[in-house]
């Protein structure tokens, strides 16, 4: 069969002056399977579409490889119940990957992609140290709206996250979507990965809460800046604060709260109260 994104079903919708039969358009959820020289290193529940920029996303941010050109070739197939990215890697990628499997042999946890201990949850990230002092507040603030603008399968859903990105005095260059808001930073790096775009250039931007998770993908890939709509987590500003990486958040209504590394934000403001 060919993944579609979304799926059309029909309910009964219920309400106090009566029912009504009603066809809501869904986001389709399946099961993507990262394979690498020929070893499926995790399987992900993801929307279908975008797979070659999710696989190369999650190539990076996994460090499996350390930019795009080291994976020789994606092939993305459809194979029963879901969809698998083949990837072939450079020769000493892949040797390293499979030192990397050799480690983990035996049972191990599965809560982060294979992840066997809580040292790795929580891994040392490089320090980004990108100026980027052109972006402003006020941009920042609207990013959280202009990205909300920019997802044509929310439009039909109402049940996907997005990731953007967004450069200064150019706004969104980028969005991707998907049911998992770490899916959908995957497919924002690998996009730009594929283009040659430089992240340390601008800010991640995020329709959900900030996870560590987030953060750790942002450090990865050198963006200097993540803003989210909502709320971030304790852990991932004290992630945020180590790394380098400037935290914003509640960016809606014209305002954001800056956490972490103000420096490298135009705030306009004289002071702060």
């Amino acid at each position: 069969m060919a993944f579609s994104p979304t799926f059309s079903a029909k309910g009964v919708s219920i309400h106090p002056d009566g029912a009504r039969t009603v066809t809501r358009t869904l986001p389709e959820e399946v099961p993507v399977a990262f394979v690498f020289d020929g070893t499926t290193q995790a399987v992900m529940m993801a929307t279908p579409a975008d797979i070659e920029d999710f696989a190369v996303g999650f190539a990076l941010s996994e460090g499996i490889v350390k930019h795009a050109g080291e994976i020789r070739e994606i092939e993305v197939v459809e194979h029963g119940p879901g969809i698998e990215a083949r990837m072939w890697l450079a020769a000493d990628r892949g040797e390293a990957l499979a030192r990397r499997r050799r480690a983990m042999a035996g049972p191990v946890g599965c809560g982060l992609c294979g992840i066997d201990s809580l040292d790795q949850a929580l891994r040392p990230l490089p320090r980004v140290t990108t100026g980027l002092s052109d972006l402003t507040a006020a941009e920042i603030a609207s990013a959280g709206e202009a990205l909300r603008a920019s997802q044509p399968l929310h439009d039909q859903t109402r049940a996907v996250h997005a990731a953007g990105f967004l450069l200064p005095g150019a706004g969104l260059v980028a969005v991707r979507e998907d049911v998992g808001r770490h899916n959908a930073l995957d497919k924002l790096i690998g996009a730009m990965a594929r283009a040659g775009a430089d992240m340390g250039a601008g800010a991640v931007v995020m329709t959900s809460r900030l996870s560590v998770e987030l953060v750790q993908k942002c450090a990865i890939a050198r963006c200097p800046v993540i803003v989210a709509v909502s709320a971030p987590t304790a852990l991932a500003l004290r992630q945020a604060e180590e790394a380098g990486v400037t935290l914003a958040a509640f960016a809606r209504a014209g305002g954001v709260d800056i956490y972490s590394h103000a420096q490298r934000i135009r705030t306009g403001a004289s002071h702060v109260a």
